[in-house]
């Protein structure tokens, strides 16, 4: 629900610029992907998964509320920030818990089912917020949006049952140190890293679509067909990811980016091309996330993975901080234009980079 209104409500309510926003978004990002660090390595050390999940659905849960009572961007910045810590711990945990319950055979098949069933929630939010955005405002919305975060608490504590026959680990840098003597994990980092350097978030494709368009009531329904797109998409690219490789299947999601960022620079201002960057950058996202974490397992000791999820996500992290912030100021201070040539750019060379990767694996795979 929220996640759909919120770059409006920033921008146009609380006074914000696209540049604040590429900074307020690249600002939390990067926290959640500190948090994301911090959880993965203790998750390994406690040998469990489920109770640092609850306190991070929890803390969200808690927080998203109060964007109905935020009346300055700066408000607004330190509940975003709260939210994405929330998200961020509950993520390497998370992700190790589905790798923890399937083979690595079947992983890309998991992370697209998980990919699929967590955006029906953001397809339906936004058409939740479209139709009760008139009754009760954005601002309503907001306080609504807590019922669905209590019910999913609910199920979590209730319902989901934690991994089993972990042995706890050692300290941050034990753990570290040895996941990163795998030179392929290294190397692996590197290429999503060089792509990630580029990679703009969802809401500068909700602002393009008003910039060709859309009104901004209907910017719900833009974010509800991005998310259809990603649902749509999720299990067929795990499922493919399984079957043809993960690492091919994760360029071709690279490769759609690189559309999505053509799109932005070339498409006519109408309301079908707001809902066609949507559909696209929908088709990037749901591949990229899938296969990108379904990959991490192949590359780590099974008892290691929440340190090599935090690892992956220190790098995303601060990889989203330089994309979304550089993004921002090229929009603002340039043109949209050639802040989409600026992630076209940068998107060529991380495809390229993980092309070599993919070489290397090959080779190896091949030697006698």
């Amino acid at each position: 629900m929220i996640l759909g209104v919120l770059p409006f409500f920033i921008v146009s309510q609380l006074g914000a610029t696209a540049e604040l926003l590429g900074i307020i978004e690249g600002s939390a990002e990067a926290v959640n992907n500190i948090f994301r660090v911090f959880t993965g390595v203790l998750t390994d050390r406690l040998g469990h998964r489920k109770p640092l999940v609850i306190l991070g659905y929890g803390l969200s849960s808690l927080s998203k509320p109060l964007f109905a009572v935020a009346t300055s961007w700066q408000q607004a910045f330190v509940v975003r920030v709260v939210d994405r810590a929330g998200k961020g711990t509950r993520t390497s945990p998370r992700d190790a818990l589905i790798s923890d319950s399937v083979s690595k055979s079947q992983a890309g098949k998991a992370f697209g089912a998980h990919q699929s069933l967590d955006q029906v929630g953001a397809v339906l939010g936004p058409l939740l917020a479209f139709v009760a955005i008139p009754f009760i405002g954005i601002r309503g919305v907001f306080w609504l949006s807590f019922a669905p975060a209590v019910i999913s608490l609910i199920i979590l504590v209730f319902f989901v049952s934690d991994a089993t026959g972990l042995i706890k680990q050692r300290g941050l840098y034990e753990n570290a140190k040895e996941v990163l003597r795998n030179r392929d994990f290294v190397l692996l980092l590197v290429a999503l890293g060089i792509f990630s350097a580029g990679a703009y978030n969802f809401s500068f494709i909700l602002l393009e679509a008003g910039r060709l368009g859309v009104q901004t009531n209907y910017i719900p329904l833009v974010y509800a067909f991005l998310n259809f797109a990603t649902v749509i998409v999720g299990y067929p690219a795990g499922i493919l990811a399984d079957r043809m490789g993960k690492l091919p299947v994760l360029g071709l999601g690279y490769l759609v980016f690189t559309i999505a960022s053509i799109s932005g620079i070339f498409l006519t201002p109408n309301v079908a091309s707001g809902f066609l960057i949507a559909a696209i950058f929908g088709a990037y996202m749901s591949i990229s996330d899938t296969v990108q974490r379904a990959s991490i397992p192949d590359f780590t000791k099974s008892e290691l993975k929440g340190t090599a999820y935090a690892l992956y996500y220190t790098m995303i992290g601060f990889c989203a901080f330089i994309a979304n912030s550089i993004f921002g100021a090229f929009w603002t201070l340039e043109s949209p234009a050639i802040a989409f040539e600026f992630s076209l750019v940068t998107s060529i060379f991380g495809i390229a980079a993980l092309l070599l990767f993919i070489s290397r694996i090959k080779k190896k795979q091949q030697a006698p």
